[in-house]
């Protein structure tokens, strides 16, 4: 009964290092890990070349443009006082401009963040109405005849 045991463990054994085998290797490069820009610059060289998104708010003044070429982008993003240098090749989207939110994917290098995607929202278009009457009435008139 015992050998019946063994042999049941160790072919559970096998399937489960076989199946974490091969979800490492179908996922690894894959993943990527989720983190804002303070986190991020407390150690920046643990982050060089690892896939990563990066959340930020982007610095007044920091958004510039290649003269020579109109998809290259670089920019500074902030967040609790720590700011990263980010670079991105492509369009970008309609609500990207100084002081709104971006998370930015890519890697990291020495230079600063090498972005390949990014996303970006403008706090002010998303806040909620203000609560309270919206429509002011007014009396009707009151008419004889």
């Amino acid at each position: 009964m015992s050998n019946k045991a063994a042999k049941i463990g160790l072919s559970g054994v096998v399937l489960a290092t076989a199946f974490g085998v091969l979800l490492y290797s179908s996922l690894g490069e894959s993943l990527q890990y989720y983190k804002y820009v303070d986190e991020v610059m407390a150690e920046p060289a643990a982050w060089h070349a690892k896939n990563l998104q990066v959340h930020g708010i982007v610095v007044r003044d920091s958004i510039s443009q290649k003269p020579d070429s109109p998809l290259e982008w670089r920019f500074d993003i902030q967040r609790n006082g720590k700011v990263l240098r980010a670079y991105y090749h492509g369009v970008v989207p309609d609500t990207f401009k100084a002081d709104s939110e971006v998370v930015l994917t890519g890697t990291m290098d020495e230079r600063g963040f090498h972005a390949t995607e990014m996303t970006a929202k403008c706090p002010s278009k998303y806040d909620a109405a203000p609560v309270g009457p919206s429509v002011q009435s007014t009396p009707a008139p009151s008419g004889g005849a």
